[in-house]
Protein backbone atom coordinates (compact mmCIF):
# COMPACT_ATOMS: atom_id res chain seq x y z
CA UNK A 1 0.00 0.00 0.00
CA UNK A 2 1.53 3.32 -1.02
CA UNK A 3 2.04 6.27 1.32
CA UNK A 4 -0.79 8.38 -0.15
CA UNK A 5 -3.40 5.64 0.37
CA UNK A 6 -2.10 5.05 3.90
CA UNK A 7 -2.57 8.73 4.73
CA UNK A 8 -6.10 8.61 3.32
CA UNK A 9 -6.81 5.53 5.45
CA UNK A 10 -5.56 7.26 8.61
CA UNK A 11 -7.79 10.30 8.01
CA UNK A 12 -10.76 8.09 7.10
CA UNK A 13 -10.36 6.11 10.35
CA UNK A 14 -10.38 9.36 12.36
CA UNK A 15 -13.59 10.54 10.70
CA UNK A 16 -15.12 7.06 10.92
CA UNK A 17 -14.85 7.18 14.73
CA UNK A 18 -16.80 10.46 14.81
CA UNK A 19 -19.48 9.14 12.46
CA UNK A 20 -19.85 5.97 14.52
CA UNK A 21 -20.42 8.15 17.59
CA UNK A 22 -23.23 9.96 15.75
CA UNK A 23 -24.69 6.57 14.80
CA UNK A 24 -24.57 5.44 18.45
CA UNK A 25 -26.33 8.60 19.63
CA UNK A 26 -29.13 8.14 17.09
CA UNK A 27 -29.49 4.49 18.17
CA UNK A 28 -30.39 5.70 21.68
CA UNK A 29 -33.72 6.83 20.20
CA UNK A 30 -34.21 4.91 16.94
CA UNK A 31 -34.55 1.13 17.10
CA UNK A 32 -33.73 -1.35 14.32
CA UNK A 33 -33.00 1.10 11.49
CA UNK A 34 -29.18 0.89 11.50
CA UNK A 35 -28.89 0.63 7.72
CA UNK A 36 -31.10 3.69 7.17
CA UNK A 37 -29.13 5.72 9.72
CA UNK A 38 -25.88 4.76 7.97
CA UNK A 39 -27.34 5.97 4.65
CA UNK A 40 -28.24 9.30 6.30
CA UNK A 41 -24.61 9.72 7.34
CA UNK A 42 -23.37 8.75 3.86
CA UNK A 43 -25.62 11.42 2.33
CA UNK A 44 -24.45 13.97 4.90
CA UNK A 45 -20.74 13.56 4.08
CA UNK A 46 -21.49 13.31 0.34
CA UNK A 47 -23.32 16.67 0.47
CA UNK A 48 -26.49 15.08 -0.91
CA UNK A 49 -30.22 15.10 -0.17
CA UNK A 50 -32.42 12.20 0.94
CA UNK A 51 -35.99 11.19 0.10
CA UNK A 52 -37.46 8.83 2.69
CA UNK A 53 -40.55 6.80 1.83
CA UNK A 54 -42.66 4.67 4.13
CA UNK A 55 -46.16 4.29 5.49
CA UNK A 56 -47.16 6.58 8.39
CA UNK A 57 -45.89 5.71 11.86
CA UNK A 58 -42.44 4.31 11.02
CA UNK A 59 -40.52 7.16 12.78
CA UNK A 60 -39.32 8.83 9.57
CA UNK A 61 -39.66 12.31 11.08
CA UNK A 62 -38.21 11.23 14.44
CA UNK A 63 -35.18 9.76 12.68
CA UNK A 64 -34.38 13.03 10.89
CA UNK A 65 -35.02 15.10 14.03
CA UNK A 66 -32.70 12.86 16.07
CA UNK A 67 -29.95 13.18 13.43
CA UNK A 68 -30.24 16.98 13.60
CA UNK A 69 -29.91 16.88 17.40
CA UNK A 70 -26.50 15.18 17.02
CA UNK A 71 -25.24 18.02 14.82
CA UNK A 72 -24.47 21.54 16.02
CA UNK A 73 -26.24 23.13 13.04
CA UNK A 74 -29.49 24.94 12.25
CA UNK A 75 -32.57 22.73 11.76
CA UNK A 76 -36.04 23.58 10.41
CA UNK A 77 -39.05 21.34 9.97
CA UNK A 78 -41.48 22.26 7.17
CA UNK A 79 -44.87 20.57 7.19
CA UNK A 80 -46.00 20.33 3.56
CA UNK A 81 -49.74 20.82 3.12
CA UNK A 82 -52.02 21.41 0.08
CA UNK A 83 -52.38 25.13 0.88
CA UNK A 84 -48.63 25.83 1.25
CA UNK A 85 -47.15 28.48 -1.10
CA UNK A 86 -43.61 28.62 -2.58
CA UNK A 87 -42.98 31.93 -0.76
CA UNK A 88 -43.71 30.15 2.54
CA UNK A 89 -40.52 28.18 1.92
CA UNK A 90 -38.13 30.51 0.10
CA UNK A 91 -39.27 33.89 1.43
CA UNK A 92 -40.46 37.06 -0.31
CA UNK A 93 -40.01 40.83 -0.53
CA UNK A 94 -42.15 43.16 1.58
CA UNK A 95 -42.49 46.94 1.37
CA UNK A 96 -40.93 48.88 4.22
CA UNK A 97 -43.12 52.01 4.49
CA UNK A 98 -40.76 53.68 6.95
CA UNK A 99 -37.77 53.62 4.58
CA UNK A 100 -39.76 53.43 1.32
CA UNK A 101 -37.90 50.33 0.09
CA UNK A 102 -38.60 46.65 -0.50
CA UNK A 103 -36.95 44.35 2.04
CA UNK A 104 -36.16 40.69 1.51
CA UNK A 105 -37.62 38.40 4.15
CA UNK A 106 -35.83 35.07 4.05
CA UNK A 107 -37.94 31.93 4.38
CA UNK A 108 -37.28 28.91 6.61
CA UNK A 109 -35.19 27.24 3.89
CA UNK A 110 -32.23 29.39 5.01
CA UNK A 111 -31.02 26.81 7.51
CA UNK A 112 -28.53 23.93 7.45
CA UNK A 113 -30.93 21.00 7.66
CA UNK A 114 -34.42 21.11 6.20
CA UNK A 115 -36.96 18.44 7.05
CA UNK A 116 -39.59 18.58 4.29
CA UNK A 117 -42.20 16.51 6.09
CA UNK A 118 -44.75 14.69 3.90
CA UNK A 119 -43.42 16.51 0.82
CA UNK A 120 -45.93 14.80 -1.48
CA UNK A 121 -48.90 16.35 0.35
CA UNK A 122 -48.13 19.72 -1.30
CA UNK A 123 -48.85 20.42 -4.99
CA UNK A 124 -46.01 20.32 -7.57
CA UNK A 125 -45.51 24.12 -7.72
CA UNK A 126 -44.61 24.09 -4.01
CA UNK A 127 -42.38 21.03 -4.35
CA UNK A 128 -40.52 22.77 -7.19
CA UNK A 129 -39.68 25.68 -4.87
CA UNK A 130 -36.90 23.41 -3.62
CA UNK A 131 -35.37 22.75 -7.07
CA UNK A 132 -32.89 25.64 -7.18
CA UNK A 133 -32.00 25.29 -3.50
CA UNK A 134 -31.18 21.58 -3.81
CA UNK A 135 -29.06 21.85 -6.96
CA UNK A 136 -27.42 25.29 -6.92
CA UNK A 137 -27.51 25.78 -3.10
CA UNK A 138 -29.03 29.22 -3.65
CA UNK A 139 -32.48 30.83 -3.72
CA UNK A 140 -33.78 33.54 -6.06
CA UNK A 141 -36.36 35.88 -4.53
CA UNK A 142 -37.87 38.28 -7.09
CA UNK A 143 -34.59 38.72 -8.97
CA UNK A 144 -32.27 38.65 -5.94
CA UNK A 145 -30.04 35.57 -5.56
CA UNK A 146 -29.05 34.57 -2.03
CA UNK A 147 -26.69 31.70 -1.22
CA UNK A 148 -27.70 29.12 1.36
CA UNK A 149 -25.60 28.34 4.46
CA UNK A 150 -23.14 25.44 4.50
CA UNK A 151 -23.68 22.59 5.08
CA UNK A 152 -27.13 22.42 3.46
CA UNK A 153 -29.20 19.25 3.30
CA UNK A 154 -32.83 18.48 2.50
CA UNK A 155 -34.34 15.38 4.09
CA UNK A 156 -37.84 14.83 2.72
CA UNK A 157 -40.35 12.26 3.91
CA UNK A 158 -43.25 10.99 1.86
CA UNK A 159 -46.00 8.44 2.24
CA UNK A 160 -46.39 5.97 -0.63
CA UNK A 161 -48.05 7.52 -3.68
CA UNK A 162 -51.16 5.35 -3.33
CA UNK A 163 -51.98 7.04 0.00
CA UNK A 164 -54.96 9.37 -0.09
CA UNK A 165 -54.35 13.10 -0.64
CA UNK A 166 -50.86 12.93 -2.14
CA UNK A 167 -49.25 14.40 -5.27
CA UNK A 168 -46.60 12.65 -7.36
CA UNK A 169 -43.23 14.44 -7.17
CA UNK A 170 -41.98 15.90 -10.50
CA UNK A 171 -39.19 13.80 -12.03
CA UNK A 172 -36.83 16.80 -12.01
CA UNK A 173 -37.41 17.10 -8.27
CA UNK A 174 -36.88 13.39 -7.56
CA UNK A 175 -33.62 13.32 -9.55
CA UNK A 176 -32.13 15.95 -7.23
CA UNK A 177 -32.27 13.55 -4.31
CA UNK A 178 -29.08 11.55 -3.88
CA UNK A 179 -30.87 8.67 -2.14
CA UNK A 180 -34.38 7.32 -2.01
CA UNK A 181 -34.65 5.21 1.12
CA UNK A 182 -37.53 2.79 1.76
CA UNK A 183 -38.39 2.43 5.46
CA UNK A 184 -39.80 -0.98 6.35
CA UNK A 185 -41.74 -2.28 9.35
CA UNK A 186 -39.58 -3.23 12.36
CA UNK A 187 -38.90 -6.83 13.37
CA UNK A 188 -40.93 -8.24 16.27
CA UNK A 189 -37.96 -8.00 18.69
CA UNK A 190 -37.40 -4.37 17.71
CA UNK A 191 -41.12 -3.65 18.12
CA UNK A 192 -40.95 -4.88 21.74
CA UNK A 193 -37.99 -2.56 22.42
CA UNK A 194 -39.87 0.36 20.81
CA UNK A 195 -42.84 -0.31 23.13
CA UNK A 196 -40.56 -0.38 26.18
CA UNK A 197 -38.74 2.83 25.22
CA UNK A 198 -41.77 4.93 24.40
CA UNK A 199 -44.46 3.75 26.85
CA UNK A 200 -42.62 3.89 30.18
CA UNK A 201 -41.98 7.62 30.48
CA UNK A 202 -38.20 7.45 29.98
CA UNK A 203 -36.41 10.37 28.32
CA UNK A 204 -33.16 10.18 26.36
CA UNK A 205 -30.72 13.05 26.00
CA UNK A 206 -28.80 13.34 22.72
CA UNK A 207 -25.29 14.82 22.63
CA UNK A 208 -24.08 17.08 19.82
CA UNK A 209 -21.18 15.26 18.14
CA UNK A 210 -20.36 17.22 14.96
CA UNK A 211 -20.10 20.93 14.24
CA UNK A 212 -20.74 22.63 10.88
CA UNK A 213 -16.99 23.04 10.40
CA UNK A 214 -16.33 19.32 10.96
CA UNK A 215 -19.10 18.32 8.54
CA UNK A 216 -17.66 20.59 5.83
CA UNK A 217 -14.18 19.11 6.46
CA UNK A 218 -15.59 15.60 5.99
CA UNK A 219 -17.40 16.64 2.81
CA UNK A 220 -14.16 18.06 1.40
CA UNK A 221 -12.17 14.96 2.41
CA UNK A 222 -14.80 12.70 0.82
CA UNK A 223 -13.86 14.12 -2.59
CA UNK A 224 -10.23 13.07 -1.99
CA UNK A 225 -10.93 9.40 -1.25
CA UNK A 226 -9.31 7.30 -3.96
CA UNK A 227 -11.49 5.67 -6.62
CA UNK A 228 -9.55 3.69 -9.22
CA UNK A 229 -10.32 4.03 -12.94
CA UNK A 230 -11.72 0.47 -12.88
CA UNK A 231 -14.24 1.53 -10.22
CA UNK A 232 -15.29 4.50 -12.36
CA UNK A 233 -15.69 2.22 -15.40
CA UNK A 234 -17.73 -0.20 -13.26
CA UNK A 235 -20.07 2.64 -12.21
CA UNK A 236 -20.35 3.92 -15.80
CA UNK A 237 -21.32 0.42 -17.01
CA UNK A 238 -23.99 0.05 -14.30
CA UNK A 239 -25.57 3.39 -15.27
CA UNK A 240 -25.24 2.67 -19.01
CA UNK A 241 -26.98 -0.68 -18.48
CA UNK A 242 -30.07 1.19 -17.23
CA UNK A 243 -30.20 3.05 -20.57
CA UNK A 244 -29.03 0.34 -22.98
CA UNK A 245 -29.80 -3.03 -21.35
CA UNK A 246 -29.54 -4.89 -24.66
CA UNK A 247 -25.84 -3.92 -24.90
CA UNK A 248 -25.21 -6.02 -21.79
CA UNK A 249 -27.50 -8.90 -22.84
CA UNK A 250 -30.00 -8.04 -20.13
CA UNK A 251 -33.42 -9.50 -20.82
CA UNK A 252 -35.63 -6.76 -19.37
CA UNK A 253 -38.41 -7.07 -21.98
CA UNK A 254 -38.79 -3.32 -22.43
CA UNK A 255 -39.38 -2.69 -18.73
CA UNK A 256 -37.33 0.52 -18.62
CA UNK A 257 -38.88 3.70 -20.02
CA UNK A 258 -35.95 5.96 -19.09
CA UNK A 259 -32.58 5.05 -17.60
CA UNK A 260 -30.60 6.84 -14.91
CA UNK A 261 -29.27 10.37 -15.49
CA UNK A 262 -25.57 11.37 -15.27
CA UNK A 263 -26.30 12.48 -11.69
CA UNK A 264 -26.55 8.76 -10.88
CA UNK A 265 -22.89 8.20 -11.85
CA UNK A 266 -21.73 11.14 -9.73
CA UNK A 267 -23.71 10.04 -6.68
CA UNK A 268 -22.65 6.41 -7.06
CA UNK A 269 -18.99 7.46 -6.83
CA UNK A 270 -19.48 10.03 -4.05
CA UNK A 271 -21.69 7.70 -2.00
CA UNK A 272 -19.26 4.80 -2.48
CA UNK A 273 -16.44 7.07 -1.23
CA UNK A 274 -18.53 8.03 1.81
CA UNK A 275 -19.32 4.35 2.49
CA UNK A 276 -15.58 3.62 2.39
CA UNK A 277 -14.97 6.51 4.84
CA UNK A 278 -17.52 5.15 7.30
CA UNK A 279 -15.73 1.79 7.12
CA UNK A 280 -12.44 3.57 7.85
CA UNK A 281 -10.92 3.26 4.37
CA UNK A 282 -9.42 5.89 2.11
CA UNK A 283 -10.14 3.99 -1.10
CA UNK A 284 -13.24 2.56 -2.80
CA UNK A 285 -14.00 -1.14 -3.33
CA UNK A 286 -16.68 -2.57 -5.65
CA UNK A 287 -18.54 -3.61 -2.47
CA UNK A 288 -18.95 0.08 -1.59
CA UNK A 289 -20.70 0.69 -4.92
CA UNK A 290 -22.99 -2.31 -4.46
CA UNK A 291 -23.89 -1.21 -0.92
CA UNK A 292 -25.42 2.07 -2.13
CA UNK A 293 -26.49 1.23 -5.70
CA UNK A 294 -30.16 0.55 -4.96
CA UNK A 295 -30.64 3.77 -2.99
CA UNK A 296 -29.03 5.88 -5.73
CA UNK A 297 -30.76 4.22 -8.70
CA UNK A 298 -34.25 3.15 -7.58
CA UNK A 299 -35.83 6.59 -8.16
CA UNK A 300 -33.88 7.26 -11.36
CA UNK A 301 -35.13 4.24 -13.33
CA UNK A 302 -38.57 4.95 -14.78
CA UNK A 303 -40.55 1.81 -15.54
CA UNK A 304 -42.86 1.26 -18.51
CA UNK A 305 -46.59 0.66 -18.10
CA UNK A 306 -45.96 -2.99 -18.98
CA UNK A 307 -43.47 -3.34 -16.12
CA UNK A 308 -45.88 -1.73 -13.68
CA UNK A 309 -48.69 -3.99 -14.91
CA UNK A 310 -46.46 -6.98 -14.24
CA UNK A 311 -45.71 -5.50 -10.77
CA UNK A 312 -42.01 -5.25 -11.50
CA UNK A 313 -39.94 -2.91 -9.32
CA UNK A 314 -36.84 -0.86 -10.07
CA UNK A 315 -35.04 -2.75 -7.27
CA UNK A 316 -35.53 -6.02 -9.17
CA UNK A 317 -34.05 -4.44 -12.30
CA UNK A 318 -31.07 -3.11 -10.31
CA UNK A 319 -30.46 -6.62 -8.94
CA UNK A 320 -30.32 -8.00 -12.49
CA UNK A 321 -27.92 -5.26 -13.59
CA UNK A 322 -25.57 -5.79 -10.62
CA UNK A 323 -25.58 -9.55 -11.27
CA UNK A 324 -24.75 -9.04 -14.94
CA UNK A 325 -22.09 -6.30 -14.87
CA UNK A 326 -18.63 -7.74 -14.31
CA UNK A 327 -17.09 -6.72 -10.98
CA UNK A 328 -13.54 -5.33 -11.35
Amino acid sequence: MNKEIQELNNTAEKYSEKLNKVHSEISKVIVGQDETVEKFLIALISNGHVLIEGVPGLAKTLMVKTLSECLDCGFVRLQFTPDLLPADITGTKIYDYKNSIFKTVQGPIFSNFILADEINRAPPKVQSALLEAMQEKQVSIQGETIFLPKPFMVLATQNPIESEGTYKLPEAQVDRFMFKLLIKYPQKEDEIEIIERFTEGTTTSISKILTSKQIIEMQEFNQKIYADLKIKEYVAEIVDATRNPEKYKLDLNGHIEYGASPRASLWLILAAKAHAMIKGRGYVKPEDVKAIAHDVLRHRILLTYEAEAEQKTSDEIINKILDKIKVP
